[in-house]
């Protein structure tokens, strides 16, 4: 398995207090420093219009799925049909699917039957089906995705997946179940990094995306870019790659060995090894994933999403318990429940439409997805981390979310219109806030 010795050649050149400050695991909605009140993202942040510019997630979800209709996908008059035997459900599943053309899967309408439970598919098998087979497909059980560094719940290609047999079609198998889902409107019991949802979109990721990977290696590259490290660091333009025991050296760019990385070129660096890090033992994996999942279903059509709103429409926009979120809820820093800045932090909650709820459980916790035991089965980096508001900041200062810790830095503003404005406008600008 491969394995970066990226952290032990930098981590020792990191201070040992910016790693354990809690300021230094946090979302890419704010970077790093000493001092959070300073920080560079909330005074940027600080510095935009307070109106934010609201994007209508539904309106344009609702359009995605009238042209899907228009243009035919999933409406017939043929059929796609599936039978599948519930002890055999993947093996079913793969042979059927993989039997298809481009073309039948992407018109015909999808009917499923369980052996020994024929009937008519009002919707009911097939949702079951796609329920079932994204919870044994992308289970990392069986070799192909694993868990993120981050959390047990979401997950990523595995470099591993290149001693399944047959693993390129098992990933053009999942990228056509993703495609499936999609047009014929299930949900998957699946959960993915970010940079999945920027892959399937041909997007190129970049240092933040790197946080939803592997916090400890995102936090190495940031220090880098946050720190001057002139006459600190000895690092060529090279990474060092365990596969199996043996340790071998991989140049980021050709002659890399013999380039130093600098103050002048590590932003390079940096870039370069994010790519690295992102696509380390998966790219060929990635290309049929994202290839099957295009034999479905339009680019043209999906490109109109970003990554945060692919993952809603792959993860569901359900609704959200209020009750369960609130029960569920830690405070700090002197906020308890009967607070009135935490009265009207709920109230403004109450007033968020679903989307709106989904976007603040993006911003604080990094994914949109709930377990399925609800919010007090939330997880961190390290384990169980339950949704966390603190006290923190000044008034002129934006709410700040650290995505490991699943907490939200809420300043205490002296009314619920500031509150409700600043809440509203650091979670419509999550894909922008605090980035340079």
């Amino acid at each position: 398995m491969l394995l970066s010795l990226f952290e032990e050649e930098i981590m020792s050149y990191v201070p040992p207090h910016a790693l354990l400050h809690p300021s230094y695991c946090q979302s890419p909605r704010g970077s790093p420093v000493s001092s959070p009140q300073n920080s560079p993202g909330t005074q940027r942040a600080n510095a935009r219009a307070p109106a934010p510019y609201k994007r209508d997630f539904e309106a344009k979800l609702r359009n995605f799925y009238r042209k899907l209709e228009t243009k035919g996908y999933g409406q017939g008059p043929g059929k796609l049909k599936l039978i599948i035997r519930r002890d055999h459900l993947l093996e079913d599943a793969f042979n059927q699917i993989m039997g298809y053309s481009r073309k039948d899967l992407q018109r015909n309408k999808l009917y499923v039957t369980f052996v020994g439970e024929e009937g008519l598919d009002y919707s009911g098998p097939s949702r079951e089906f796609f329920f079932l087979v994204s919870r044994e497909l992308f289970n990392p059980y069986y070799g192909l995705f694993e868990y993120s560094a981050n959390d047990t719940y979401t997950v990523q290609i595995s470099p591993m997946s290149a001693f399944v047999d047959n693993h390129h079609e098992w990933f053009r198998f999942s990228g056509r179940i993703l495609g499936l889902a999609l047009i014929h409107q299930y949900l998957l019991d699946a959960f993915f990094t970010r940079p999945f949802y920027k892959a399937l979109l041909r997007i190129l990721c970049d240092l933040s995306d790197l946080e939803y990977l592997d916090e400890e290696f995102h936090q190495s590259l940031q220090w880098m870019k946050d720190n001057d490290i002139h006459d600190i660091l000895d690092l060529t333009f090279t990474v060092n790659e365990e596969v199996f025991g043996q340790i071998t050296e991989r140049e980021l760019k050709p002659g890399g060995a013999n380039i130093p990385v600098t103050e002048k070129n590590k932003k390079e660096y940096i870039e370069r090894m994010v790519k690295w890090r992102i696509e380390r033992g998966v790219v060929q994996q990635t290309e049929s994933l994202v290839r099957g999942f295009y034999e479905v279903v339009d680019a043209r059509l999906v490109s109109v999403f970003d990554a945060r709103e692919l993952e809603l429409v792959i993860a569901g926009t359900a609704e959200i318990d209020l009750s369960d979120w609130r029960n569920n809820t830690e405070y700090r820093g002197g906020y308890h429940d009967n607070h009135i800045v935490i009265r009207w932090f709920w109230a403004a909650v109450e007033r968020f439409n679903n989307e709106q709820r989904l976007r603040l459980l993006q911003f604080v916790t990094g994914t949109s997805s709930i377990p399925y035991e609800g919010f007090a089965s939330l997880r961190g980096s390290n384990g169980p981390r339950r949704f966390c508001v603190e006290k923190w900041g000044k008034i002129t200062a934006l709410p700040r979310a650290h995505t490991c810790f699943n907490r939200l830095d809420l300043p205490p503003y002296p009314s619920f219109s500031m509150l409700y404005e600043k809440l509203l406008t650091a979670v419509e600008e999550t894909s922008t806030f605090g980035l340079e």
